[in-house]
């Protein structure tokens, strides 16, 4: 396959997987810079755009008037808005920790991963990972010795920490069969 080799002579150093494994500061600050109202912030279904961001101006009974890009405004029944989480979840490695998790909050959550070339990203106990149809630097075995007996949340989300995993707790059911076939029978 196409890019496997990696680039340079074999005694050159693994490229800084880094910006494919983590969340810088300063995109972390830009994220926490976003205007942000716990009360009026929503999401909005517009049709060939997906969920976009809304700012609630109005709410009389079961509609809300929504503030749609600055401009254009839209009276909608209050279930056909959704909750938008705060700015520290931007980006966030585990979609189970959102406050508000609903359709709109984890296709935004992936989709700001994705742009970030991010493409792991955990929702509980299960691993998404977000086809970039590109290579990264993320399969080294400079990558492969940062999640070697690491626990899930030590570590940025990668396939990698999933099979250690599996490998750790099969190692642990061995290691608990060959203790009880040592232990006498009484």
């Amino acid at each position: 396959m196409p890019g496997h080799e990696k680039k340079g002579g074999k005694g050159d150093p693994d490229p800084d997987p880094s910006p494919f494994l983590f969340v810088s500061y300063e995109e972390k600050q830009n994220d926490l810079a976003k205007p942000y109202d716990p009360k009026r912030s929503c999401w909005v279904t517009i049709k060939d755009e997906g969920f976009v961001e809304g700012v609630i101006e109005n709410t009389e009974g079961d509609k809300v008037t929504v503030k749609i890009g600055g401009k254009d405004k839209r009276v909608l029944k209050k279930d056909q808005v959704q909750q938008v989480n705060p700015p520290k979840f931007e980006k966030c490695e585990d979609m189970s920790n959102l406050t508000y998790l609903n359709e709109a909050s984890v296709l935004h959550n992936l989709k700001a991963r994705y742009y970030a070339n991010l493409i792991y990203t955990y929702s509980g106990l299960f691993c998404v990972a977000v086809n970039p149809y590109k290579r990264f630097p993320i399969y080294t075995e400079t990558v492969v010795k940062m999640y070697i007996g690491k626990r899930r949340n030590e570590v940025a989300p990668h396939i990698y920490a999933i099979a250690d995993g599996a490998y750790q707790s099969m190692l642990n059911l061995a290691n608990q069969v060959l203790e009880r076939l040592k232990t006498p029978k009484r």
